[in-house]
This record gives structure tokens, C-alpha cells and sequence, in this order.
């Protein structure tokens, strides 16, 4: 069934959940400010409030409705959940943030004894392992363009919002190792770093050249949907093909560059000679 019949309460329930998450950050960053200062910094929290803005306008705005209508909507919404919104959201350091806006009492006596459990721990460092973390963004990108599951997405409502989780959850996940927030800890080489980046791009460009290139409309729901723009439906996902390609390139080899850089800068490496 299409968003656009149910896609009012969906998109409320979102707008009503970034404001409380906002709100909620917000409180946490005045009081980390006023203790400490020097912990958090205007930029990281520009970053949050930006990460939660592209959420919302990614599922919760009216121009998240586009997707049922056009392929090239649908991918910008993909890559808006796990290229922008779950990578803005870890660096405004969400996690320590959130535990000083909640109230103390709560996370005293519920959050902090659950969070200090061991099998908690040991489940956060097998999801939070490069590996997992790389298998799962691929998983969610190749996995939720097989044209069953796709359509799935598209037929139901529900189905479209588990789409969208698992591609914010994966793009979390994806970045985490990149990163690296609060309270993850180093444990790889930062030189992995570019090489995971690199491999990332990887089955994105072959999905992306594939929708380019292949000649044929992938996803039927598009030959029958409802046409706002002058754009056949081979068109159309030609565009959101290269919109991939072009997108994930920049954006995966961005970071790579700047970490590459930073690695091989006179200071980082007179650093690591002294530890050494």
C-alpha cells in the first residue's frame, strides 16, 4: 500500500521523535558545557541537529513521499539516511550527550546497570567490529535493491519503514569504525581506515553501474506509478544510478583522503615515532 495514503501518522510520529531527541541532546550539551567546557564544541552540536534534520527530511518531510513516484527520489532518501544523517549524528557525540539530557535518576538506576552488563558489552564490540559493520551496510544496500524485497518496500507501509531502519541502523554502523564516537575505543589501525572506505565503494559501484547500465526498467513498481516530472522510467533510474555512483564516490573517498593525509602529515608521523 502506498505512503501517501498512510504516510501522515508516519510522518508525525518521526517530526514528534527528532523533536524529543533534540530536545533531549540539547539539555545534555548545555550541561556538559557548563561542567566541562572544553568536552563539546558548537560544531558538534550543528552536526547532531544536522544529522536529525536529514533524517526527518529523509522520511518524516513531504518531499519523502517522491520516493513511490521517482527511483532517483527514492535513492537520495537511501543515501541521505546512510551518507549524511548517520554520519552527522555520530559526531556530535551522541551517546555521552544523550546520558547527560536524560534525567540522572533514569540512567542511574536503569541505563547504567544495563549498559555495565557484560553481554551487553561483548554484543557492542561484535557490532561495532569493521567487519560486522562492512557486511552490514552491504547487506542493507545490495539486499534492499533485490526487486522482492524492493517491492515489498513499496507495497507496504510497514515494510517501507523497516527500509528505512535498516538503512539508517547500517549507515551508524557503516561510520562507526570511521569515526570511532564515544565509547568506542581504537583497536584497529587507523590505516585500515581508507582501505574499508575503498572497499566500500566497491559493490555501491556495481550496483550503481548495473542500474545505469542494464537497459531495462529493474523495479516494475515504476512503469505503472503516477509521473510528476517529463522523465521515462528507464530515465529515471539511469539518473539514480549515476546520482549513486557519483555520490558514494565523494562521499566513501572523502574521509579516505583526509585520514591518508593525516597519516602521512610530518606531525602524526613524528607522534608515532615517539610511541614506537
Amino acid at each position: 500500500m502506498s505512503s501517501e495514503v498512510h504516510g501522515g501518522l508516519p510522518n508525525l510520529v518521526t517530526l514528534v521523535l527528532s523533536v524529543v531527541v533534540a530536545l533531549v541532546y540539547l539539555r545534555g550539551w548545555y550541561q556538559l558545557r557548563k561542567a566541562l567546557p572544553n568536552v563539546l564544541s558548537a560544531w558538534r552540536l550543528a552536526a547532531f541537529m544536522g544529522g536529525l534534520f536529514s533524517l526527518w527530511a529523509a522520511v518524516g518531510s513531504p518531499l519523502a513521499n517522491m520516493d513511490h513516484h521517482l527511483l532517483t527520489a527514492h535513492m537520495a532518501q537511501h543515501l541521505l539516511l546512510m551518507t549524511v544523517a548517520a554520519p552527522l549524528i555520530l559526531l556530535g557525540a551522541p551517546a555521552i550527550t544523550l546520558l547527560h539530557g536524560l534525567p540522572q535518576r533514569f540512567v542511574r538506576s536503569v541505563l547504567g546497570p544495563f549498559l555495565r552488563c557484560p553481554p551487553v558489552h561483548g554484543f557492542g564490540r561484535i557490532i561495532t567490529h569493521p567487519v560486522f559493520c562492512w557486511l552490514t551496510a552491504t547487506a542493507a544496500v545490495i539486499g534492499w535493491h533485490v526487486p522482492a524485497l524492493f517491492e515489498l518496500g513499496m507495497q507496504s507501509e510497514g515494510w517501507h519503514e523497516v527500509e528505512h531502519a535498516c538503512f539508517f541502523v547500517a549507515g551508524l554502523l557503516f561510520w562507526w569504525p570511521v569515526i570511532r564516537p564515544w565509547p568506542s575505543l581504537a583497536t584497529w589501525p587507523r590505516w585500515s581506515v581508507p582501505l574499508y572506505l575503498f572497499l566500500a565503494t566497491l559493490p555501491c559501484d556495481a550496483l550503481s553501474a548495473f542500474l545505469t547500465f542494464c537497459n531495462r526498467v529493474v523495479y516494475p513498481h515504476y512503469l505503472s506509478a503516477h509521473r510528476h516530472f517529463d522523465i521515462s522510467p528507464l530515465g529515471d533510474q539511469e539518473c539514480a544510478g549515476a546520482l549513486m555512483w557519483v555520490w558514494v564516490t565523494f562521499v566513501y573517498l572523502a574521509p579516505a583522503t583526509v585520514v591518508t593525509i593525516q597519516m602521512l602529515s610530518p606531525q602524526r608521523r613524528a607522534l608515532n615515532a615517539e610511541v614506537v
